[in-house]
């Protein structure tokens, strides 16, 4: 009984070791960006036609003409940082069986339509040189992402080692997302939680002609729906100010560190809180998440915190009306008409396409409007 006591102790020592040694945290935020009409209805649109990244990301483009690819969503920038207080190496593996990678950094090692690996990544407690980060001066929607106290990593396994704070990369696909929004008869917008689970942290945003209003939703209970009347508004930066903050208290209360959630806050400001128009911002369920994307880390971390953000951007009956007589004025001639309806277009950016459909629907037959 002594020896086997002996062995199950010594045999509990070393799992103790072992998890000394790997013993780490992840943390992980990232956004899915969709588009829907008035309608609730999701739209398809070109999700990487305006991805501002800078040069040294790693792409896989010329595999499909990077304006060609039509989606319903855009996985956009989620980030793997590490904690830990000892150096270690990690595999990691990001599946989306429903999607395509599409940009990352460090350079992965194994790559198929929707999955990414990272073999023997280099966790480093002390980086000891800090000219290993890439810098560029494009790429707006990466460089806030480093502001934090996360580990360095470094790739080896490729011809030329990479380092970075975290893992980088994004995707998209097309899938159905737990929220539909959209405006009823009274012009007021409605949500309405299509999934199983509870929806946390929803952020009604209405910005237009440098002034802005928001709502927020704690919560939208499974199959259920709500109206919201706009709130009232505040120039863009005292908007902007005023949600920032809230945003990053509602992604901290999810898990991440204060300095995680700034950064993703930080990272979005000039599309979530800038952009002209309507959107909706909430956090996705955590089992949605491992569903849409498994994650695989291997050695397991003590704790896996993973936080990512719905987009539903609405382009609302209004703003299609709108924007269809102003084209009809510029086709009859009218300069003016013709100036506005560029800077109405270069406003929406990547979003132009779906609202110009939209456009040509409202001359459409009945039948062909409801299909």
């Amino acid at each position: 009984m002594k020896r086997i006591a002996l062995g199950l102790f010594l045999l509990w020592a070393g799992a103790a070791v072992v998890r000394a040694e790997h013993g780490y945290t992840a943390h992980e935020w990232g956004t899915f960006t969709s588009v829907q009409g008035g309608d609730g209805h999701l739209l398809e649109w070109r999700p990487l036609q305006s991805s501002l990244l800078p040069a040294f990301v790693h792409d896989s483009h010329p595999r499909f003409n990077k304006g060609e690819l039509v989606t319903l969503q855009r996985m956009e920038t989620p980030v793997i940082y590490f904690h830990s207080t000892r150096s270690f190496k990690v595999d990691v593996n990001v599946r989306f069986p429903q999607g395509w990678i599409t940009e990352w950094y460090p350079q992965a090692d194994g790559l198929e339509k929707g999955a990414i690996t990272w073999s023997n990544l280099n966790i480093m407690a002390d980086p000891g040189r800090s000219d290993l980060l890439p810098q560029d001066k494009s790429g707006s929607h990466y460089f806030a992402a480093r502001a934090v106290d996360s580990q360095w990593l470094r790739t080896d396994s490729t011809a030329k080692s990479e380092a970075e704070k975290f893992l980088f990369y994004r995707g998209a696909g097309s899938f159905q997302t737990p929220l539909r929004a959209s405006i009823d008869a009274a012009n007021a917008l409605v949500v309405e939680n299509t999934g199983a689970r509870k929806l946390s942290h929803l952020f009604l945003i209405n910005i237009h002609d440098g002034r802005g209003s928001f709502t927020e939703v704690d919560s939208l209970p499974s199959h259920s729906s709500r109206s919201c009347s706009a709130s009232a508004d505040w120039p863009l930066a005292e908007l902007q100010k005023k949600i920032a903050a809230r945003m990053a208290k509602a992604l901290a209360g999810e898990g991440l560190f204060a300095d995680e959630a700034r950064a993703m806050v930080d990272t979005w400001t000039d599309s979530w809180f800038t952009d002209e128009g309507e959107r909706v911002l909430y956090v996705l369920p955590r089992a949605w998440t491992d569903e849409i994307l498994p994650l695989t880390l291997s050695p397991a971390p003590e704790k896996l915190v993973r936080v990512m953000v719905g987009r539903a951007e609405i382009i609302t009956p209004a703003r299609v009306s709108s924007l269809r007589q102003i084209l009809l004025k510029a086709q009859a001639g009218d300069a003016a008409a013709r100036a506005r309806s560029e800077a109405e277009l270069k406003a929406l950016g990547r979003f132009a396409e779906p609202a110009l459909r939209l456009v040509h629907l409202q001359d459409a037959p009945p039948a062909v409007r409801r299909s």
